[in-house]
């Protein structure tokens, strides 16, 4: 008999891990990536909850430790980049592993390399399924048939897209939009603290990542008008604007952004379907269920591959009861975190200066303490 084939769209974090489960209980995995190859660099992900125990069994654990962030304390800045708290960045590092999510996405493809077969510099451009497979066309190889597609290409999926209908359906805008742009390894002073400043309705974080520091922008605006989020012109006028006039480090940093032929830049969205699944298509990861600003879309892109090839492994032939399996025990977890975002974004981002004000208060009640004025802070 022929494995079955399934089509997993995305080689980042989920449809790598999710090819190397399939692999095991007998599918034919292929994963085709629209970009020529993986993303160097990227911000940095921690790794949580399910996931820790997944890494585990897949044999990872110990590379990701090897590859594990710089920081080990977060210092929080006022508006005139003054110390006013710092506190462990991870409390319990068994409990948690922070990586850049490039060298989860490199662990995990290294991983499922041997098992599966990779094509980059392509994405499906039509989808037609019928009752016995998916034809499946693409934007530069030959059409192929396939008995299941997995959809785990992002926020922006065009398997979504092309099966489930325009994105706007599906997504919540936050009324945030979040940039990050890399620095060179000598832009920071302590590789073991992450700096973070807040001024109402900005953020802005400096991150020592692993080797190449990264800053991070977070702050509230309205989408442009005729917003483009392929317009790279338009998004540095965007950062530029809303972090004009804030201190500490803010211009130096305004002017990286500005440089760079490509930084990264997208609002922050939630996304939410009524169903993960629509006949032989599902999907996976942030293409089905995003959970802008709690950092753990990766352990849950990963907690979800795992959930899913034990639904189609334990109901083989049953691809529509498979996918309802997973989807009940993985949109459980998915759900709670997403209940939570209102909240997490009133605390990172408060709107105004009397919000950004008890937070801080709250910051120092919490017994982290004032100390000793950051370096690079502008005079009071």
């Amino acid at each position: 008999m022929v494995s079955p084939g399934v089509l997993i769209v995305g080689a980042g974090v989920a449809g790598p891990a999710l090819a190397h489960w399939l692999a095991r209980s007998g599918w034919r995995p292929t994963v085709v990536e629209r970009s020529r190859e993986l993303r160097s660099g990227g911000s940095a992900v921690v790794l949580r909850g399910p996931a820790l125990a997944v890494a585990d069994e897949m044999g990872i654990s110990p590379q990701l430790r090897e590859l594990r962030t710089r920081a080990t304390h977060v210092s929080l800045l006022d508006a005139g980049g003054r110390r006013i708290a710092r506190f462990p960045l991870n409390p319990d590092p068994s409990r948690a592993l922070e990586v850049t999510r490039s060298d989860l996405s490199a662990v995990l493809n290294r991983r499922a390399a041997d098992d599966a077969e990779f094509v980059f510099d392509d994405t499906v451009t039509a989808i037609e399924q019928d009752d016995s497979g998916v034809d499946v066309t693409f934007r530069r190889a030959a059409p192929r048939r396939f008995d299941l597609v997995i959809g785990a290409d992002g926020i922006h999926s065009a398997v979504r897209g092309l099966v489930f209908g325009p994105e706007r359906g599906f997504t919540t805008d936050l009324g945030m939009h979040g940039a990050t742009v890399p620095l060179a390894p000598d832009a920071i002073d302590d590789p073991s603290e992450m700096t973070v400043l807040g001024a109402p309705g900005r953020m802005l974080a400096l991150h020592p990542s692993r080797d190449t520091p990264l800053v991070n922008f977070t702050f509230r605006a309205a989408p442009a008008h005729g917003y483009d989020r392929h317009d790279v012109a338009l998004r540095k006028r965007m950062v530029a604007r809303a972090y004009a006039g804030v201190g500490w480090r803010a211009p130096e940093f305004i002017a990286a952004y500005r440089e760079h032929p490509a930084p990264y830049f997208d609002p922050l969205t939630n996304v939410r379907l009524a169903r993960w699944s629509r006949g032989r298509v599902a999907l996976l990861g942030d293409a089905a269920s995003a959970t802008a600003l709690l950092g753990d879309g990766s352990s849950m892109a990963i907690a979800g591959a795992h959930a899913l090839s034990l639904a189609l492994a334990a109901h083989p032939g049953d691809h529509a009861r498979a996918f309802r399996v997973y989807e009940a025990k993985h949109r459980r977890e998915v759900e709670k975190r997403q209940r939570r975002v209102g909240l997490l974004a009133s605390l990172m981002v408060p709107r105004t200066r009397h919000g950004l004000a008890v937070r801080n208060a709250v910051a120092r009640a919490a017994g982290f303490g004032r100390g000793r004025q950051a370096q690079h802070a502008e005079p009071a």
